[in-house]
């Protein structure tokens, strides 16, 4: 008898080490899900965005893609936010849905994905529904290999509900594939010149080194240039140990205040991240005069839409290692000063007075403190990203994570995905979410998840009452009386409690540090709530 599309599907999936599926079922889904294998595990989520984003976090720290299941149109539109986060980040993620059945998709009926290709894009490198139900493994074993080759990123497939059920045409066929991009010879030899011909070269370090897993590449390329670092604009990943005396900190994501920091450079070199990444709109130069701008990045995206600059396509750790077997060493003393806010795009905020109320700077400091060494940090809370980064430089590769897409509602999923892969690796370290009062709305239902997975995940959410960050760019952009930037009558700590949360609130330094001994003894997660001292913070 011949084995259905179902079970070679799920065969194929056990051949690529795909046995973990992060989703929400729906009608749709069921036909797949029918008689779940026992050697598959199914991570619930209660909403497709936090599933979306819990298989992001998961993908990341395993290095390996991660596998979602989401409810045909109308769970894919769920998961719209999240899936441009990933497409940002890189993340390599086959993303599922049903569909209607055959029969019936020519009349269109209630929740067809009625263009089902069309409706992720652009946030997705591939999109497709087979033609016959007997592609559906070829489709996946192609989804793989796309979301796997540089560079990396999500992929959908949408499968009709009667497919699975239908006879195969034979075994699963997986095959490998490589997924690193080598440089051009004689470009490499030309960029490894102009870097040791160079007066004063300044390296600037993108996520993709982090997600290569460079860091020591990137240390031995700077200590032999003896060059000044800096961190791409809102860079997800930290490309590089921030305690180190070549760090710089990270460049404004602003044209005109991004190109004042490099002034003084003769060679700068960018690797493994866009030229660049900018939000608000500051006018200027994109570099100062007399700079010559290299950029090297495995995304032909990312080559072709640079403004300036010379690009070479290549992956970032490959080019690391190349550059420093090539590169002269230089002895010139290279004079760094370090920006107190490290990579954040933006400083501090002024000091307040000393008050009964926590700052956002004394309270991050406090959880640094009380927080093993170890700890991975997760962070969505943009109006503090200068006193997070001041109170907790990021010294560990791996450690630290957050969104390269600026759409909230990723970070709480993606902690849970997060500590879930620290589990299963053996790694065991405690995950930390930093989240703002505001942050955590676009995706709570994220907690449930944590809670029934048993997660030690400790969840912080500072307390402004606002989107301070809202007030920033309301300065900047000098649009006084916007309505909605105040948050009152929240009441998170309840919420928590209701997704099955230990969950407290707390308002002195000594409360952070009695909790936080606690919550990392937990086997489960724990949310606190600190009010601090609302602030403007200054954009750039």
């Amino acid at each position: 008898m011949a084995k259905t599309i179902r079970q070679v599907t799920f065969e194929l999936l056990r051949q690529l080490g795909i046995t973990t599926i992060f989703g929400n079922p729906g009608s749709t889904e069921e036909t797949f899900l029918k008689d779940f294998p026992k050697d598959f595990r199914y991570i619930q989520t209660l909403q497709e965005a936090s599933a979306v984003g819990a298989a992001d976090g998961y993908a990341q720290a395993t290095r390996k893609p991660a596998l979602v299941n989401v409810h045909t149109s109308a769970g894919l539109c769920n998961a719209m936010s999240n899936i441009l986060t990933a497409s940002m980040n890189k993340t390599p993620l086959i993303i599922t849905a049903g569909n209607q059945t055959r029969e019936m998709l020519l009349m269109e009926p209630w929740l067809t994905n009625v263009e089902p290709a069309e409706l992720p894009k652009p946030w997705v490198k591939w999109s497709y529904e087979p033609v016959r139900a007997e592609d559906v493994p070829a489709a996946f074993m192609r989804a793989y290999a796309m979301a796997m080759q540089p560079p990396t990123g999500p992929v959908f497939l949408s499968i009709p509900l009667d497919d699975w059920d239908k006879p195969a045409l034979g075994e699963p066929v997986a095959r490998s594939l490589a997924g690193r991009v080598g440089p051009d010879p004689k470009r490499l030899a030309e960029f490894a010149d102009l870097l040791s011909k160079a007066k004063n070269p300044a390296l600037i370090y993108g996520a993709a080194i982090a997600r290569g897993d460079g860091w020591k590449q990137a240390v031995a390329l700077a200590e032999k240039l003896n060059a000044k670092v800096w961190a791409a604009p809102a860079s997800e990943r930290p490309p590089f140990p921030e305690t180190h005396p070549l760090y710089a900190g990270g460049l404004p994501f602003a044209i005109g205040p991004l190109a004042k920091k490099l002034e003084g450079h003769d060679v700068a070199i960018v690797i493994g991240a866009p030229v660049f990444r900018y939000y608000p709109y500051v006018e200027g130069q994109y570099i100062p005069d007399g700079l010559r701008l290299l950029h090297i990045s495995d995304d032909p995206a990312e080559t072709g839409r640079a403004p300036v600059g010379d690009s070479m396509l290549c992956d970032a750790v490959l080019a690391l290692e190349a550059l420093e077997t090539l590169v002269q060493a230089r002895s010139a003393t290279c004079e760094v000063c370090r920006q107190p806010h490290c990579m954040a795009p933006h400083a501090a905020a002024p000091a307040a007075a000393p008050g009964k109320v926590m700052t956002a700077l004394e309270l991050f400091k406090t959880l640094r403190e009380c927080t093993p060494a170890e700890a991975v940090l997760v962070e969505e809370s943009p109006s503090n990203l200068g006193e997070l980064h001041t109170a907790w430089p990021v010294e560990r590769p791996d450690s630290f994570y957050t969104f390269a897409s600026g759409s909230l509602g990723w970070n709480l999923p993606a902690s849970v995905g997060i500590a879930l892969a620290e589990r299963d690796s053996g790694r065991n370290r405690p995950v930390v979410a930093i989240i703002g009062d505001g942050s955590m709305q676009y995706s709570v239902q994220g907690l449930w998840t944590a809670a029934q997975q048993g997660l030690p995940i400790l969840f912080v959410i500072p307390r402004n009452g606002e989107y301070a960050i809202l007030k920033s760019f309301a300065v900047l952009e000098e649009t006084p009386g916007v309505p909605g930037l105040d948050l009152p009558g929240l009441d998170t700590v309840a919420i928590a409690k209701g997704y099955g949360c230990e969950a407290i609130r707390v308002e002195t330094v000594d409360e952070v540090r009695k909790v936080c001994a606690e919550a990392f003894k937990r086997s489960g997660p724990t949310l606190i709530e600190v009010p601090i001292v609302p602030t403007i913070p200054p954009l750039l």
